[in-house]
C-alpha cells in the first residue's frame, strides 16, 4: 500500500505465530519491487478492546514506534473487511485510533506529543526544546540550526527554513542528522517552510527509512512545533513530496492527521526470511 507515496507493506500476522524479523524486512527491501518505508504487522489484540496490535519495522529492520501513514494504510486494510470504519490499535508508542472517513480518506489520532527533553528522548538536557543547539554547516554560517524536537511516539526535529525546501541537501545531511549524537534513539530530520498559518511545505529524513515521499509523524510535529513557536496555527495543511496531510492539534493535546492510503497489490511472504509472492494487482 502507500500513504501519500510513502511506501508501506501490511502484513496480516492474525493468528499466526512469530514476528517479521528484521532479516525478512532488510531481505524485502532489497528486492526492486518490494522496497518499503515500513512494513506495519498487524497481530492479534494484547489489550481488550484493542482491534489489533501493530508491529512497525522499518526498511533498515529497525522497528519504529509510530507511523501515520501506515495507521491509516492499516486502518483501510481492515475497513476493507466490511466489518468496521474504526479501529483502536495498541503500538508502542500506545493506544491509537484510526477511522475512514465518508469521503474515503483516513483520519488517525495519534495520540499527545510530548516536550521534555527525557521524553523525547534528547542526549543532554534543554529546558526549551522549541529551539535547541544544533546545527549543520560552519559555525558563523550554518546551513541548518536551532531545529524543534518533540516526541511523536518517535523523535522529531523540525528545522525552519525561509527558502525553498528542496534546496537543502537532505540527502546527504539527513543522515548525519539523524544519527548525531544528541538523540540517542535516532531522530526522524525534517526541513520546514511555512507558507501560511495554515500552510507548511516538508520534507523529511526518515530514521531507518531515508528519504521519504510523506511521513506522519513529521507531518504532525511540523504543526505542532509550528503551533507551540507561534509560525502556524494548530490547524494546518502540511504539503509533502507525495501530497497534502491535513494536521490538526486539538485543544484536548491529541494530534489528528488525515488524509489518502492506497492499495497498490497483494501477496504472501515468509515473516522470517521475507521471501514474497506477488499475487493480484489493485482493482
Amino acid at each position: 500500500m502507500n500513504g501519500l507515496g510513502n511506501q508501506i507493506i501490511v502484513v496480516d500476522m492474525r493468528g499466526r505465530p512469530g514476528r517479521v524479523t528484521p532479516e525478512a524486512a532488510i531481505a524485502i527491501n532489497a528486492t526492486p519491487g518490494t522496497k518499503f518505508d515500513q512494513i506495519m504487522a498487524i497481530h492479534d489484540p494484547k489489550v481488550p478492546g484493542t482491534a489489533a496490535y501493530i508491529d512497525i519495522i522499518n526498511s533498515d529492520g529497525s522497528r519504529a514506534q509510530a507511523c501515520g501513514n501506515g495507521m491509516r494504510c492499516v486502518t483501510q486494510f481492515l475497513a476493507s473487511e466490511g466489518v468496521h470504519q474504526s479501529f483502536t490499535f495498541e503500538t508502542v508508542a500506545g493506544i491509537l485510533f484510526g477511522e475512514v472517513m465518508a469521503d474515503g480518506l483516513i483520519t488517525v489520532d495519534m495520540g499527545t506529543p510530548k516536550f521534555a527533553w527525557y521524553d523525547i528522548p534528547l542526549a543532554e538536557e534543554f529546558a526549551d526544546t522549541r529551539k535547541i543547539e544544533l546545527q549543520i554547516g560552519p559555525i558563523d554560517a550554518p546551513v541548518l540550526h536551532s531545529p524543534s524536537v518533540a516526541s511523536m511516539g518517535n523523535p522529531q526535529a523540525t528545522f525552519w527554513v525561509n527558502q525553498d525546501v528542496w534546496s537543502y541537501a537532505l540527502d546527504r545531511f539527513g543522515p548525519m542528522l539523524e544519527n548525531h549524537p544528541i538523540f540517542p534513539e535516532r531522530a526522524n530530520i525534517s526541513i520546514a517552510q511555512v507558507l501560511a498559518p495554515d500552510r507548511i511545505i516538508l520534507r523529511t529524513w526518515e530514521r531507518g527509512a531515508g528519504l521519504t515521499e510523506a511521513c506522519g509523524t513529521a507531518a504532525c510535529a511540523a504543526v505542532v512545533n509550528g503551533a507551540r513557536t507561534r509560525r502556524t496555527a494548530r490547524k494546518a495543511t502540511v504539503t509533502l513530496p507525495g501530497g497534502d496531510l491535513l494536521i490538526e492539534w486539538r485543544d484536548d493535546d491529541h494530534v489528528v492527521l488525515t488524509g489518502p492510503a492506497e492499495l497498490e497489490w497483494t501477496g504472501t511472504l515468509d515473516p522470517a526470511t521475507g521471501a514474497w509472492t506477488r499475487t493480484e494487482a489493485a482493482a
